[in-house]
């Protein structure tokens, strides 16, 4: 409703340019300041890209006004922590409506004045005595004198002549010393200071030096001759040395055989537990806005590129009501359904765009390739992307001071930008928000081979593992051969061949076609075949109608742990069918040819996985397949301990049988094995959990997001009833968080909320580096 009032991020830097950093220049009471016009343009031309003021450069130009007010938003009423004052008519209200608050104070204090001015009258009490006592009354008469002159003589000239003063005594008076009395008052009592000060004096000497020269010492042992060392070991001396010192040796030995004597227990103590508060913070380092995309909409998922440093991809979904989430595929067609690629060097301008036929709950990079993404919809499709020809774009984005596009060939360049008029500016800040690359999807499942339901996640298969049709888990000697897991809330998990380059080239080729079939009239003829290239699962695993799976839009994370035993899962070992079998024909065929054919099963294959549900239940299951039929008989453990649907269902990534799961006002340690229940678990909390992720360096930390938008640290080497940390990142729910290791100095934390903002987070190094003993 205020179309003149724009919300705007200062950072740190831009607040102590400009003198109006919180708490300091700017407070809650003086929240205001005016900013010349002239100092932000040439704010502009300094530091270009990385000025704050470049989104609102047009509006900033485009003021009539010589100085600009910015305005300190502490509670974020308007998203930000400033916001600027677009027009006079505005800035003056706001001025006017402060003149009037200190008007209204001022006479306030006028009233407070003129009630107190209202006295009682004043009655003595005999202070007038005390006053006439001290003052100083003249008690001597004064003597007067009267001198006189003959009036003739008044303006006579007047002669003056030298004369000697021992002729005539009556001429002068003579004034001769005497001793006062008065003043030969004998001291008793002086007070003296004294300060010792040192002497100094300057000196300096000079070493002689010589030539260096070698030397050398041989130390060599005292012998002793056998008739000596007899006589030793006979004397008296010995013996009666040896009998005081036997008891202390004795009871020495047993103290080391007991405890290490060389154990420094003092570098044995926690190092984190030192005097004073430590240092846990996360420092903002940047934050993805977009108008275009993310205006009115969630953040789903954020996944780190897995090899380009500084690469974040998110994807965005609908807002709906509580009640509406039934029903997800009824979305709205203002907004695009895409995965976004934003660069932490360059955060103005995307990166790519993925286009996706509806909104992506989940995606997922390949980790043997990372070109290859995979990603899940609201409406239980499965869609595959493939970047490779944009890798390049993705390495060449690097830190630079500015970066100015080349009109001529649409492509940025490195410039080092001193002096810029403001025709310029203005080109460059329309060059640089082109439009950026978008990505079409290469593969998308067949609607009636996918999911009923939401696809909730998607997980990748290790690239030495397959499984084929009849349930077999083989060894996929062929390293460009992928596939995929995903789970919904149908009650289904289906396994996914990765189709062949050839098959996504006709993928992209049939849907340009059918895109220009679309924009033609509906007289002209069509004369393109249509080509058979639907995507269908490899296996579909059913869960049992047991555990209730009910429609509601909220995510079942499940975690795969398919594990070869001799590399990953030492000790139990399972042992699994190794049966051949010839493969008959199914209802869920590939896309490409069969990778389970004249494929050798292996044996001792742990195919056992995790599932989250959306009534609170952790379900641990392994799928056993029968020869004759295409139908999983699963074998499995349910524990039911959340209050509501798990949203988190993680492996540590330092352990391989430790799994994290969060859901409602709970979370949960799980190890594989362990079949009694978690082996930790947390109380009930005043708000709900919404989201959470292990730490990627330290094994006893994990954050956790909440609906209050905070982030809570776990260090479980501190505390382990509560939190020891917390921090306030957003207004909204937190909805997602994804860790990133740019190096070993530095770690950020990437948080999206509901309100369709992404936090990069700068972790601390305190929360980075485990101690010796975690």
């Amino acid at each position: 409703g205020h179309p003149e009032i724009f919300p705007l991020l200062l950072t740190e830097k831009t607040q102590e340019i400009f003198n109006c950093r919180p708490d300091e220049d700017v407070t809650e009471e003086n929240n205001f300041k005016c900013i010349k016009k002239e100092d932000i343009i040439q704010d502009l031309k300094t530091r270009a890209k990385s000025s704050d003021f470049l989104p609102f450069k047009k509006v900033i130009l485009e003021y009539p006004g010589e100085e600009l007010l910015v305005v300190f938003d502490p509670s974020f009423q308007y998203g930000e922590n400033f916001y600027i004052v677009a027009s006079e008519e505005a800035k003056e209200n706001f001025l006017k409506s402060l003149e009037a608050a200190e008007e209204k104070e001022e006479t306030e204090e006028e009233n407070i004045e003129e009630t107190l001015e209202v006295r009682k009258p004043w009655v003595s009490l005999g202070s007038e005595k005390e006053v006439e006592e001290e003052s100083v009354i003249e008690r001597d008469t004064k003597i007067k004198y009267k001198i006189s002159r003959v009036r003739r003589q008044f303006g006579a000239p007047i002669t003056f002549t030298d004369k000697n003063a021992a002729d005539d005594k009556e001429s002068y008076a003579e004034c001769t010393a005497y001793e006062d009395n008065t003043f030969s008052i004998k001291m008793l009592e002086r007070d003296v200071g004294v300060q010792m000060v040192p002497k100094l004096r300057e000196a300096s000497t000079q070493t002689k030096w010589t030539y260096p020269k070698n030397a050398s010492t041989q130390y060599y042992p005292r012998q002793l001759s056998n008739e000596a060392k007899a006589e030793s070991l006979s004397s008296e001396t010995l013996k009666k040395f040896l009998t005081a010192v036997h008891l202390r040796v004795e009871i020495a030995l047993q103290q080391n055989e007991i405890m290490n004597v060389f154990f420094d227990d003092w570098k044995a103590l926690a190092e984190d537990q030192e005097e004073g508060k430590p240092d846990v913070y996360f420092k903002e380092y940047q934050s993805f806005p977009d108008v275009e995309y993310l205006k009115n909409r969630t953040i789903s998922c954020v996944r780190w590129h897995p090899t380009i440093h500084g690469i974040i991809a998110l994807s965005v979904r609908e807002q709906p009501p509580y009640e509406e989430q039934v029903n997800l595929s009824n979305k709205s067609l203002l907004h695009q359904s895409v995965i976004l690629l934003w660069s932490l060097f360059d955060p103005l301008c995307l990166q790519l765009v993925l286009k996706a036929p509806e909104d992506i709950c989940c995606f997922q990079f390949s980790p043997s390739n990372p070109n290859l993404i995979a990603g899940g919809c609201v409406d239980g499709q499965v869609v595959l992307w493939d970047i490779s020809k944009h890798e390049e774009k993705l390495e060449s984005t690097k830190p630079v001071v500015d970066e100015v596009t080349d009109s001529s060939e649409g492509e940025p360049r490195a410039a080092v930008v001193t002096e810029v008029t403001l025709g310029l500016m203005a080109g460059y800040v329309q060059q640089s928000s082109a439009e950026p690359p978008v990505v079409r999807h290469c593969a998308a499942s067949s609607t009636p081979y996918c999911h009923a339901k939401p696809a909730t996640d998607v997980q990748w298969l290790p690239c030495n593992i397959e499984e084929n049709q009849k349930g077999g888990t083989s060894e996929n000697k062929d390293e460009k051969k992928l596939q995929l897991v995903t789970c919904s809330p149908d009650c289904s998990i289906l396994f996914w061949d990765i189709p062949s380059m050839e098959r996504r080239e006709e993928f992209l080729s049939a849907k340009i076609k059918e895109e220009r079939r679309s924009q033609m009239p509906p007289g002209d003829p069509d004369t393109d075949e249509d080509l058979d290239l639907s995507w269908k699962p490899l296996i579909k695993f059913p869960l049992s109608t047991n555990y209730l799976y009910k429609g509601f839009a909220w995510s079942n994370k499940f975690q795969c742990v398919t594990k070869r035993c001799h590399h990953h899962f030492p000790g139990r070992v399972r042992p699994r069918s190794t049966l051949r079998a010839p493969i008959k024909e199914s209802t869920y065929t590939e896309m490409s040819a069969s990778s389970s054919k004249n494929l050798e099963l292996l044996e001792n294959i742990s195919t056992d996985f995790f599932v989250g549900n959306e009534d609170g239940e952790v379900v641990y299951s392994e799928w056993k397949k029968k020869i004759d039929t295409n139908t999983a008989k699963p074998h499995s453990q349910k524990y039911s301990l959340h209050t509501e649907t798990i949203n988190t269902l993680q492996k540590s990534p330092f352990f391989k049988d430790i799994f994290l799961s969060i859901g409602g006002q709970k979370f949960a340690i799980w190890k594989e094995g362990v079949t009694n229940g978690p082996i930790l678990q947390s109380s009930c909390s005043a708000g709900r959990y919404t989201a959470g992720q292990w730490s990627l360096t330290r094994p006893g930390v994990f954050f956790i997001g909440r609906d209050n938008g905070n982030i809570d640290i776990w260090d479980l080497l501190k505390k382990t009833h509560e939190p020891s940390h917390f921090q306030n990142i957003s207004k909204s729910i937190i909805t997602f968080i994804s860790p990133s290791s740019a190096s070993a100095e530095q770690h950020f934390l990437a948080v999206s909320d509901n309100l369709g903002v992404l936090h990069i987070l700068e972790i601390c190094q305190t929360l980075c580096h485990p101690p010796s003993n975690e």
